[in-house]
């Protein structure tokens, strides 16, 4: 059996993408694998069973308080009472000789006093006079203008004309003018109830602007609050047919989210730059992971499916700079479609589920987008829930979830491959085999096959560089062992046979000196002559 036969696909069952309450609708890692209306009705129960308890809680704390301040009280009650009265009238007899001693030398003040004070008078006059004539012109103005012709600026709008202009604050303040005319050239053909939508939006943005202080996810319950309220007054009360109502709800996320973006987008208050940071440094860490471990079936060498697969990338990194969420599904949904392109080209059929998850995990890892979960966290928080629930922007989007979630759980099991080997390729010792130059196909340009060749050429020259250093550093122990062994040897023989030095000899005459007493050599011998 192959390898390929061999390998355990990135499966996802359908089931697994829904609610687990089991309502139908898309669910999200990010509201525990429950889709918006469940979870906002699990966080309303668990938000009022803890308001409960904090009242109950403050109840019982202002009870105790109350009865120890009124046990306090009681003992010094007609003390406090007697000395009181006392203070009062002795304070009101000094302020009285105080003013009476003043008049004597201040006589002269009065008239220019007296004079001050009707001037003022008259100055309020003309000021309140004028003040109720703006009041009535504005008041007859709202009266006979629609209510996107007085275009009246928000608070968030007079700090960003004060603000300083540097060229991204330009661009944004284009931006939102550009779909401030866009919202109220829409809202004109609702008529009346056009007029009260705007009406509505500004109330609102003039809420969230007094709420900064809020936590992310209070704000995201008011939006979602709001998009709801809007969204069944359009229903029942306005009578908009349903495709009007979706439009309406979209120009009016894209008016909103606009002006709210830099405040609700990745907060200081949340951990957003964190997760970003650890999931880019995740994916740079997996820079290894080749198609064929993930058993992604596109083959980037059909020149459509390689424009199919830059096209995808483009579409995720794209994402990061746009500004309403549902501009940024839009681009996940233009992403995955790219996806299910290049899978029908390769395979020559249409592409299923577990085709699509593991290449957009592919996609994503090959991407590496920026300021990944902050991007699916304000989506997450401030997107119209129906587009999450349903549809195919909320199919893709869970499924860039779980890609997400894949992704930062990945293993060597994943991946069928040893510890091991796992470890090597995270630290960056070594690198999987790429293919080899010979299977190419006639038709690959000749600078790709000399760059599989040199890379290659590179990998073998790595392995036995590494291979040298691994002998070299045994060989290296091997010489520290033997001296180490030689050493002891050394030291044995020398503790078993220990060197004993004797004292030195006196000193031998020698032949040739005078004093030959105590020689004791024999004579010498003295020639004698034989007859023959």
């Amino acid at each position: 059996m192959n390898l390929k036969s061999e390998r355990r696909g990135i499966h996802v069952d359908q089931s697994e993408l829904l609610c687990k309450k089991g309502c139908g609708y898309y669910g999200n890692p990010a509201w525990q694998g429950f889709c918006s209306k469940c979870w906002r009705e699990e966080y309303h129960k668990a938000r009022q069973k803890q308001i409960q308890e904090d009242w109950e809680l403050a109840e019982r704390l202002q009870r105790e308080e109350e009865e120890a301040y009124a046990s306090s009280q009681s003992t010094q009650g007609a003390q406090s009472l007697t000395f009181s009265k006392f203070e009062e009238k002795k304070t009101n007899e000094k302020t009285r000789k105080v003013t009476t001693v003043k008049k004597f030398f201040t006589a002269s003040s009065r008239t220019g006093a007296k004079k001050v004070a009707q001037e003022k008078i008259v100055k309020q006059g003309q000021l309140g006079r004028e003040r109720n004539a703006d009041n009535i012109l504005r008041d007859l103005k709202e009266i006979f203008t629609p209510s996107w012709e007085l275009a009246s600026p928000t608070e968030a709008e007079i700090q960003e004309a004060k603000a300083p202009s540097p060229s991204i604050n330009r661009q944004a303040s284009i931006e939102t003018d550009r779909v401030s005319k866009e919202f109220i050239e829409f809202l004109k053909t609702y008529h009346k109830p056009g007029q009260d939508i705007y009406k509505q939006c500004k109330l609102f943005l003039d809420t969230m602007n007094h709420k900064r202080d809020l936590s992310i996810e209070e704000q995201s319950e008011c939006a979602q609050d709001f998009y709801q309220n809007v969204a069944e007054k359009l229903q029942t009360r306005w009578k908009v047919p349903p495709e009007k109502v979706e439009k309406a709800m979209d120009q009016i996320e894209k008016y909103i989210m606009t002006r709210q973006y830099k405040y609700v987008f990745c907060p200081e208050t949340t951990d957003d730059e964190k997760k970003d940071l650890a999931v880019q440094k995740r994916i740079r860490a997996l820079h290894w992971v080749t198609p064929q471990m993930l058993c992604v079936p596109v083959n980037e060498e059909i020149p459509e499916v390689s424009d199919m697969v830059v096209k995808a990338i483009t579409d995720i990194i794209e994402m990061d700079s746009k500004r309403v969420p549902r501009d940024k599904l839009a681009c996940i949904t233009k992403c995955s479609k790219h996806i299910f392109n290049a899978i029908k080209i390769t395979k020559n059929e249409p592409a299923s589920a577990d085709d699509f998850l593991p290449t957009l995990i592919y996609i994503v890892l090959k991407g590496n987008p920026p300021r990944l979960q902050s991007n699916i966290q304000y989506i997450t928080r401030f997107c119209n829930p129906s587009r999450l629930m349903t549809g195919e922007d909320g199919y893709y989007f869970t499924n860039l979830c779980c890609a997400v979630a894949f992704i930062e759980k990945l293993d060597a099991q994943s991946l069928n491959l040893s510890q091991e080997d796992f470890d090597r390729f995270m630290t960056g010792q070594t690198s999987p085999k790429k293919q080899e130059s010979d299977s190419f196909s006639p038709d690959v340009c000749l600078g790709v096959k000399q760059m599989y060749k040199n890379l290659d050429l590179l990998s073998q020259l790595s392995e036995r560089q590494e291979r040298i250093v691994n002998e070299a550093k045994k060989l290296e122990k091997d010489l520290i062992d033997w001296t180490d062994g030689i050493t002891k040897e050394v030291q044995d023989i020398v503790e078993k046979y220990p060197l004993e030095i004797k004292p030195k000899n006196q000193a031998l005459a020698a032949i040739d000196s005078e004093n030959v007493e105590n020689d004791k050599l024999p004579p010498p011998l003295q020639p004698q002559v034989y007859a023959g």
